[in-house]
């Protein structure tokens, strides 16, 4: 997110981003005519475009240029045991604490983890450390009163009513459930799935065998998952309803943490070659490691309201190969052609929220500065969405709506839309358009005037410079194309 001069509106970033979703069709309130429901969102006409693009280009970058990685695309609902044999039924819980005076509910862990953070802003490093690993260790044993207590000790207030009166500290499930059949006394109980790494998991078998894959290999998965947030806020960030790109990563024991470190450094890579600064990413290390694994960290971007994870690598042990082989009676051991030992896979695990990269990308690109225009400055707010990414990708406008430039224009439009996601837009004056197009990310549009009439070239502006040139016509499929083009992005990565 870029803020610069005296104009910016820098006194809620996030307020600012939040109200030019929805002015400009990227993402609003679900249901809102009913007066919405809560951390449930729509995307837009230009939200699902810029959704369908990190989604592919995900996908891209993970699958096909992967030659050790294939796709899956699994049910929703799964059999009830699988989220026994997960550790989901026991273990899938967040450990929640009230104010009394505000009745406002917040995680425990997170209380403390921002007070970590304010003692390592502070330079308080050893400190810091100490609490973080006390935390863990509470954590672990899930010593809630103890969690509480350290909560009181360390003077940590409700930001709202600025007391410290604390209810004891609970846990609660985050899986929906529901019933299915057709008779409710008759019914089997079954989950809305939490996460979509078990819908890999229980497929390794048939992908293993189907597409004769050997170790290492990968699965990879894009699809809807849902957990009841009992503490949902900051916009799209945390909602009960979302979508998951995960792959699993099947190696042999003994080399998972070489992998581990492998995938830890090609998915920064891949934030990076995004468009996302350095400076606005890190990795987080997990002082409290889940049920499942032995190594974990999360790749963290630095939004509005402070570092927050995007994508975790963890390395899950065999945990859960070995659980469902157990649970299922189904052998799942993998025989190696070059050891000639057999031996439960262990996995290392890449999983990226898609909704929180959406929103890391738009507050990314969410521009607001001073142009100079001779001697006056304006403000201006824009999108800079990298090319490839943008929700429409290029804009075709007559310069007015007559004299035969409306025919010439639409004659680009359709033929650049086969390949392309293209507008075609001829209201009000040429200024007005090109602001449009900035304040959803268009990165090109490409005006035809009387000139393109009588010498078969038109203006091509682009966004962020606002520069303008003048092209052939036979020229524009090739200089789209070019602009266009994820290579670069995918040769560094």
């Amino acid at each position: 997110m870029t803020n610069s001069g005296k104009g910016a509106k820098d006194t809620d970033p996030l307020k600012n981003i939040v109200a030019h979703a929805k002015e400009y069709g990227f993402v609003f309130p679900s249901s809102e005519i009913y007066d919405g429901l809560q951390a449930v969102y729509d995307y837009g006409q230009n939200g699902v475009e810029l959704k369908n693009n990190l989604k592919r280009l995900w996908w891209k970058s993970m699958v096909q240029l992967n030659d050790n990685v294939v796709g899956v695309d699994s049910a929703i609902f799964m059999h009830p045991t699988i989220w026994k044999a997960s550790g989901h039924v026991d273990s899938f819980n967040d450990p929640m604490i009230d104010n009394r005076d505000s009745k406002k509910r917040y995680r425990a862990d997170e209380l403390l983890e921002a007070r970590i953070e304010e003692l390592r802003d502070a330079g308080n490093e050893n400190e810091a450390g100490e609490l973080a690993a006390s935390m863990g260790k509470l954590l672990e044993s899930e010593d809630l009163e103890g969690v509480r207590d350290l909560i009181i000790e360390q003077g940590i207030v409700c930001p709202l009513s600025g007391t410290s009166n604390w209810t004891e500290v609970r846990q609660f499930n985050l899986m929906f459930s529901t019933h299915m059949g057709s008779v409710s006394e008759d019914s089997d109980k079954v989950y809305l799935r939490p996460e979509t790494a078990q819908g890999i998991f229980v497929n390794y078998l048939n992908i293993q065998k189907s597409g004769r894959k050997k170790i290492p290999f990968g699965i990879a998965q894009i699809g809807k998952a849902f957990r009841n947030e009992i503490v949902a806020r900051q916009f799209i960030f945390r909602m009960r309803e979302f979508e998951q790109m995960e792959m699993q990563f099947f190696v042999r024991p003994g080399t998972e943490m070489d992998w581990y470190e492998a995938w830890m450094e090609k998915r920064m890579n891949w934030h990076v070659a995004m468009g996302i600064s350095k400076d606005a990413l890190r990795f987080h290390k997990h002082e409290k490691l889940a049920h499942y694994a032995n190594a974990a960290s999360d790749v963290e971007y630095n939004f509005p309201f402070g570092f927050k994870e995007v994508e975790g690598i963890h390395s899950r042990t065999d945990f859960d190969l070995k659980n469902h082989q157990e649970y299922s009676r189904k052998k799942i051991s993998y025989h190696d052609p070059e050891t000639n030992v057999s031996y439960i896979p262990y996995v290392v695990e890449t999983s990226a929220g898609l909704d929180r990269l959406f929103l890391m990308t738009l507050c990314e690109a969410y521009t607001h500065e001073e142009v100079r225009d001779g001697d006056n400055v304006k403000q201006r707010t824009y999108l800079k969405f990298p090319a490839f990414l943008a929700p429409n990708k290029v804009a075709v406008f007559p310069l007015v709506k007559k004299d035969g430039l409306p025919e010439y224009a639409r004659n680009i439009f359709n033929d650049l839309k086969m390949d392309h996601q293209v507008v075609y837009e001829e209201q009000a004056a040429i200024g007005k358009r090109y602001t449009r197009q900035d304040l959803i990310g268009t990165p090109y549009c490409i005006t035809v005037d009387h000139e393109s009439l009588e010498n078969g070239t038109v203006t091509v502006r682009e966004r962020d410079s606002m520069a303008q040139e003048r092209i052939a016509l036979d020229k524009i499929r090739s200089y789209v194309e070019e602009k266009l083009s994820d290579r670069n992005l995918l040769n560094k990565i």
